[in-house]
């Protein structure tokens, strides 16, 4: 994170601006939970790590609210603390970064109980880090902040969905503050669902220390948000504009994979030997490409070769991966994967240091090597 001295001074300067402006705003992230929905992927790795067209889901939040002005996030973790810190340790971030342990997932309205020392008494932005957001916060920060005798003790990010009943949904009064939130509906108050980021002032501590562990024994934000309103607390919502995506399932992620690559530029860095190379593609430097076709929107990351090989669009290949005789359509495939003669590939999330080949030796068989709740079609 650079020099200690100079980003000490860096923060006293920016909390004697807090000071100033009375709105001091912190982000706490939260990048624990064990993932089920994406297993076996999250044996191995936390699933705010899995990368979306080649960067870790995690990475866009932390962008976002320092794009926003946050300097000092505080990033829940789990059971897998050591990779995430490992993770987010190997970029330099403008801002001062600190990890906190959550141990078991026991809720949103936990993690902010576990980080109440790193909050203290300053408004904050909490956002699940398995959450993308195509246009960032910096309006929804705005509207927050803002110096008036009317702004809200919370501001909760909201946008329309066409089946509510899979998600939190708020109901709005005509005046567009929030009246009461309803998890997973049977008959949904509005098509609004929450998003999974969320503005507080500090009265949510004592929100959150006043609610019970819901049938799931877990303290919900939710139930934390509905205290707010019912002790006389002005809870308003953000529309979100714009894409958002929940990266908690597989379908999920690969969706994200194609929006995100929806928006990248050409930018082909590599080198490219006998192929063809069609649409907004970027590849990254010490890569080799031949007698092949890539064809975007798509992204391959340092030092991988594709050899005689098609990279269709909505495809992210990670960090030095080899890739020969095989074509591989809308899929993130993660660094140090091989894939060699392995037919047409679609629709695939191929985990780090994956191997798939196919033998040509006899007697032709299949041979696998696959983790709990894995799923494999022939």
């Amino acid at each position: 994170y650079g020099d200690h001295r100079d980003l000490h001074l860096s923060l006293r300067r920016q909390r004697q601006m807090c000071i100033r402006d009375r709105v001091c705003m912190k982000a706490l992230i939260l990048s624990g939970g064990h993932g089920t929905r994406l297993r076996p992927l999250t044996y191995s790795q936390q699933k705010q790590l899995i990368p979306v067209a080649n960067k870790p889901i995690l990475f866009y939040a932390i962008e976002d609210v320092i794009e926003a002005g946050v300097k000092e996030i505080g990033i829940i973790v789990g059971p897998n603390k050591e990779q995430v810190i490992e993770t987010v340790g190997s970029k330099d971030w403008n801002a001062k970064i600190e990890f906190i342990y959550q141990g078991e997932p026991k809720g949103l309205a936990h993690a902010i109980l576990v980080a109440e020392e790193f909050l203290g008494n300053d408004k904050f932005v909490m956002y699940l880090g398995d959450n993308i957001l195509k246009n960032g916060i910096v309006e929804h920060m705005e509207k927050f902040k803002a110096l008036s005798p009317n702004s809200p003790n919370s501001l909760i990010l909201l946008t329309e969905v066409e089946n509510p009943q899979q998600f939190g949904v708020a109901e709005l009064d005509k005046n567009g503050r929030v009246k009461r939130l309803v998890e997973k509906p049977r008959i949904p108050p509005s098509n609004y669902a929450l998003v999974g980021i969320y503005f507080f002032e500090p009265v949510i501590i004592e929100a959150c220390k006043n609610i019970k562990p819901s049938w799931r024994n877990e303290l919900e934000i939710t139930d934390a948000i509905q205290w707010l309103i019912e002790n006389g607390y002005r809870v308003e919502a953000s529309i979100v504009k714009g894409w958002w995506k929940d990266t908690g399932k597989p379908e999920d992620i690969l969706e994200a994979n194609r929006l995100v690559l929806d928006e990248v530029n050409h930018n082909v860095k590599g080198e490219i030997a006998n192929s063809e190379v069609r649409g907004r593609v970027v590849i990254n430097e010490d890569t080799i490409i031949r007698n092949s076709i890539v064809k975007g929107p798509c992204i391959i990351g340092e030092e991988t070769t594709i050899e005689n090989s098609y990279i269709g669009p909505y495809t992210s290949v990670g960090r030095g991966c080899r890739i020969l005789s095989s074509e591989i359509e809308d899929s993130i495939v993660m660094d140090y994967a091989e894939i060699v003669n392995a037919g047409r590939i679609v629709d695939s999330l191929i985990g780090r240091n994956v191997k798939i080949m196919k033998s040509d030796s006899l007697p032709k068989s299949r041979r696998f090597v696959i983790g709990d709740t894995s799923q494999v079609w022939l």
